[in-house]
């Protein structure tokens, strides 16, 4: 998806040869003989060229011209005005918004643990309507995992004897760092449900400068071309992005406005694009007030969230996990509950 934003479709024909859809919302995939059709595969570790960015378009142009069929199909066919998406493709954020824009439909929601792991999710409500609940369950936020109270967190930093301070403003102090470009571990409340991290185990940084998603990404050890994502107050999105309003799972992309655009170069992806997420208070209060405190300080009312871990390893969870990826990496500061780490 990222990389697709750096070529040309110039295999269209080839893809569409092996994605071919059928009648009644039926498709078909043929991916046999791929080194005939596109040339051999590229070693692990190569660098990236123009072939392979011209792969990834062609491809990610394919998916989003069958997905978008596909939609239009179960409009008509189901008269529905509302779309709910899951599965691992739907957390293809470009795509997505074509969906959105394109697909008919008048509202669409997609579930934000969309791959696998969601498939928990299904099951659980399944079985309850199966037992006979007639319970209708809305997912406001994410935030389902794991909890540590400041008294759990404080004993675990006391027994490790790094030096601490706890904050009483927590907001306020994280916000002073970030505008002075330090990069943040952020662990706090309860743990994200899903593949992204959605600001309780977050690396937070300032968007301002145009160093700092090469910063991010080394940090991370990831390919340069990767972007970052902005996290907003929902009540500016508008204001920033062009037709953005409701983004909570960061799961849909929109164009930065240009007007905005060198304001805010870290999250500005090749083609103009950002992966935003809308935060509002009633989905993360402290989340949403540091947010508010940034924008205090920079007149900008947003900040790069990237998931809290380090190359090959999941999103960090515990206390223990926090603290071990802060000392093993070269994050400026741990915010973690009221306390302050800062190397």
């Amino acid at each position: 998806m990222a990389l697709a934003s750096f070529g040309a479709p110039r295999y269209l024909s080839q893809f569409r040869e092996m994605v071919q859809l059928g009648d009644g919302g039926s498709y078909t995939v043929d991916d046999k003989d791929l080194t005939s059709r596109l040339g051999p595969p590229r070693r692990r570790g190569s660098p990236f060229e123009k072939l392979h960015f011209d792969i990834a378009a062609s491809l990610q142009q394919v998916l989003e011209e069958s997905v978008v069929s596909l939609v239009r199909w179960l409009r008509k066919e189901t008269g529905l005005d509302s779309l709910c998406m899951a599965g691992g493709v739907a957390l293809n954020c470009v795509m997505n918004a074509r969906v959105a824009r394109e697909g008919g439909f008048s509202s669409l929601w997609i579930q934000p643990a969309a791959g696998d792991a969601g498939t928990a999710l299904g099951a659980a409500l399944q079985l309850a309507n199966e037992k006979g609940s007639s319970a209708r369950w809305r997912m406001p936020d994410v935030y389902l995992g794991p909890d540590y109270t400041d008294s759990d967190v404080e004993e675990f930093l006391k027994w490790t004897k790094v030096s601490y301070r706890k904050s009483e403003e927590v907001a306020h102090e994280t916000a002073s760092l970030l505008a002075a470009d330090k990069i943040i571990g952020w662990f706090q409340g309860r743990m994200e449900f899903g593949p992204r991290a959605l600001g309780a185990r977050s690396i937070l940084a300032s968007p301002l400068s145009d160093t700092m998603q090469a910063k991010l990404n080394e940090i991370k050890d990831r390919e340069d071309f990767r972007p970052v994502a902005p996290a907003i107050l929902k009540e500016k999105a508008a204001e920033w992005f062009e037709g953005c309003s409701d983004s909570p799972f960061m799961l849909l992309v929109f164009d930065v406005k240009e007007s905005k655009r060198e304001r805010i170069p870290a999250v500005c992806h090749v083609d103009g694009t950002a992966r935003v997420q809308t935060v509002t208070a009633s989905q993360n209060p402290l989340y949403h007030a540091l947010l508010q405190e940034f924008e205090k300080i920079t007149q900008v009312p947003i900040l790069i969230n990237t998931s809290f871990n380090t190359r090959g390893n999941p999103i960090v969870c515990s206390p223990k996990d926090a603290v071990e990826a802060f000392f093993s990496s070269p994050l400026d500061a741990l915010v973690i509950g009221s306390f302050i780490i800062e190397k």
